[in-house]
Order: C-alpha cells, then structure tokens, then sequence
C-alpha cells in the first residue's frame, strides 16, 4: 500500500475510458479523507490521440500537475503511451500497464513498426512494472469496455484506501446496467495484482 501521499499520471489514447479510470481513482481518495486535485488533457481524443489525467493527493494538494520526474505511479492504457511519459517517472516510480496493443495511424498505415520489447524502456531504468493484458481481462468477463476498471482495480492495491471505499464508489458512479461487470473487472483487476506480488 501506498503512503498517504502521491502523484498518479493516467496515461493512454481516447476511447480507453482514461478519464472515468481517473475520476473513479479521484473519488475513492477523497472517500478516503484526502485531499485530491486532478487535470487532464485530452487533445484529439476522438481520433485516438494521446490522452493524459495528472491526480495528485495528500493531507492538502494545491496544484494538480505533475512535474517531470515526480509520478509516483503511472497507469498506462497503452504501452507507448508509458514511454511517452518517460520524462515523468523517477526511480521509485511503478508503473501499471495494459499490454494491449493500439496501434498509432503511422504504423496502422504501414509508415513504421510497433518498437519490439517496448517494457523494456521501462525495466531498464529500474522503473517497476506491473503488466497485464487489461482487454483480455475485461472480455473474458464479458465487457472488453471494462478495460479500465480493472486497470482501476490494480492501481487501488497501492493506494491507502480500503477495497470497500472503491466498491461503495463504483456502486456511486457506475450505471446500474453496467455495475455488475464493472464491479467483477475491479474485482479481477485486485486478484491479479495480489497474485502478482506487486
């Protein structure tokens, strides 16, 4: 678990549900008794460009931004997007990423390759990696649109907030037609996380 203080950078491309993932996060902290101030930046979005939330919580936050090399934490939707934001991570920096891949128009177009052995710009830096196949999950569940909670679901097993905080939120926040999947993909998300050893 984390400490009572720190900078989550959500990271990603639109269409990932970025923002919810954020939001769900922000929510749970405050539900927690800290203090959360949360920006994001969501630019082409709607054509699947780079999408990112900076979340900064603590006894008391004044400013959501992030600067270089002050995320504790990083979520990556995408894994280029977690080489993207490099610059952010330090070297007790963990950083959770869907290995699923989203491939950007120049490589969809055949102008350039996916890089190969993309995690490995991270483990190199001694950057600690939690990786999974985060759309495998959701689908297997019955909801690949659940992606993110259960990118949700990892994160919160390294933020001082209880499970039950986080199930009373989505239970808050979640349509009532969607609650059920999104609740078993948080669920998932913890399970795998704990099975990992972080």
């Amino acid at each position: 678990m984390m400490k009572e203080q720190g900078n989550i950078l959500f990271c990603g491309v639109g269409g990932q549900g970025i923002l919810l993932a954020s939001e769900i996060t922000a929510y749970g902290l405050l539900a927690a008794g800290l203090d959360v101030k949360k920006s994001e930046v969501h630019g082409m979005a709607q054509r699947g460009g780079s999408v990112v939330a900076h979340l900064r919580f603590g006894a008391k936050v004044y400013s959501p931004l992030i600067s270089p090399g002050e995320a504790d934490l990083a979520v990556s939707f995408e894994m280029m997007e977690a080489v993207r934001y490099l610059p952010f991570f330090h070297n007790n920096s963990r950083v959770i990423v869907n290995t699923h891949k989203i491939l950007p128009p120049a490589v969809a177009t055949g102008k350039m390759e996916y890089p190969e052995n993309v995690l490995d710009e991270l483990t190199s830096r001694n950057i600690a990696v939690t990786s999974l196949d985060a759309f495998a999950i959701a689908k297997a569940i019955g909801e690949f649109r659940a992606a993110n909670i259960v990118m949700v679901g990892v994160l919160s097993t390294f933020l001082p907030v209880k499970e039950k905080v986080f199930l009373d939120v989505l239970d808050q926040r979640i349509p009532k037609r969607f609650l059920e999947v999104n609740l078993k993909a948080f669920k998932q998300g913890r399970r795998l996380a704990a099975g990992s050893g972080k």
